[in-house]
């Protein structure tokens, strides 16, 4: 039998399973959910849950796979993961949706290849796997990102439905509107593109906006690069991206944070500590290495990696 990880889902389960006997298995009409709560919007297409693990189109997946899924809701995706993966481990965050998951499996062959976790997937501790797919909960969406690109092994490809807009921040590039201190960082570590647009009609509730769904991959091996400094850099000079990158190091707080970076750099390198002022560096090296008058919204992540190597020359860090 699929297992749930907390006894909390085995009461639950247990103290409604004989009020929910008569209900068919499905959610697809069962108002008790209380989706809003969490964020979530229950995908009802079956051709777009299909579309989503066909070995043709998306996830590529194989018998072998152990399938991480996010956001399962009442398992209309879930089902058909199982049809193909050897393994799939379920994180949701509503017992009751958990319970239908399971429901949803109960005497047929797939009962025994489902987990179910119960919490809030960006504190769970997640299990091994090489395929992750989530219909995300739209409030998670960031963060779900960047667990997954910190976890570690690798896994081999993510396929994620996000709200349009921020599919669309994600796979931008430089020089469009849409490229942000979310694109690089993520694009740092992972190729990602859209694969499938999905109307907002196919999902139960309707969400206010349309959806996408995104291929991410993971750079294979990752860029020997600390998150924490590019995303620190970033954050200054994407804070205003139409504006020069010396403009942005002007604004209010930013030498005073450097400065003491700085200095705690050296200190821990048990180096001397000199009196040039922290502006004049951060000038010098924009000047030589060709950045002062450049704007954030036209830098791709190579430009990124090769400003960030010459702050760390001049011992100007950024975490």
């Amino acid at each position: 039998m699929p297992r749930a990880t907390t006894e909390r889902f085995s009461r639950a389960h247990q103290s409604s399973a004989k009020k929910n006997e008569a209900k068919s298995s499905s959610s697809m009409t069962n108002p008790i959910f209380n989706t809003q709560r969490f964020g979530q919007h229950i995908l009802k297409n079956p051709a777009t849950a299909q579309k989503i693990v066909d070995a043709d189109h998306q996830a590529n997946l194989k018998p072998t796979d152990k399938v991480l899924e996010v956001g399962p809701g009442t398992g209309n995706l879930t089902v058909k993961i199982l049809e193909k993966a050897k393994h799939v481990t379920a994180v949701e965050m509503d017992p009751r949706m958990a319970a239908e998951v399971i429901k949803r499996v109960q005497g047929t062959p797939e009962q025994h290849k489902l987990e179910v976790m119960i919490g809030d997937f960006i504190k769970v501790d997640m299990p091994y796997f090489e395929v992750c797919i989530s219909n995300t909960p739209y409030q998670i969406s960031s963060p779900l990102v960047f667990r997954l690109l910190s976890h570690r092994p690798l896994f081999r490809v993510a396929i994620l439905m996000f709200q349009r807009e921020f599919a669309l921040r994600l796979i931008a590039k430089p020089g469009t509107a849409l490229w942000s201190r979310l694109s690089a960082n993520v694009q740092l570590y992972a190729k990602v593109d859209n694969i499938i647009n999905v109307s907002r009609n196919d999902f139960r509730p309707p969400p206010q906006v349309e959806s996408s769904v995104v291929r991410l991959v993971p750079i294979d091996p990752p860029p020997p690069v600390k998150f924490e400094e590019f995303d620190g850099m970033n954050r200054i000079i994407f804070s205003r991206p139409n504006k020069t990158v010396r403009g942005n190091f002007q604004a209010k707080g930013v030498m005073k944070m450097l400065e003491q970076n700085r200095r705690t750099w050296l200190a821990a390198q048990e180096m001397m500590v000199d009196d040039t002022p922290i502006a004049s560096i951060v000038d010098k090296v924009l000047e030589d290495a060709e950045f002062t008058e450049k704007r954030a919204s036209k830098l791709d992540v190579d430009d990124l990696l090769k400003l960030l190597a010459a702050f760390h020359g001049a011992g100007i860090h950024f975490s």
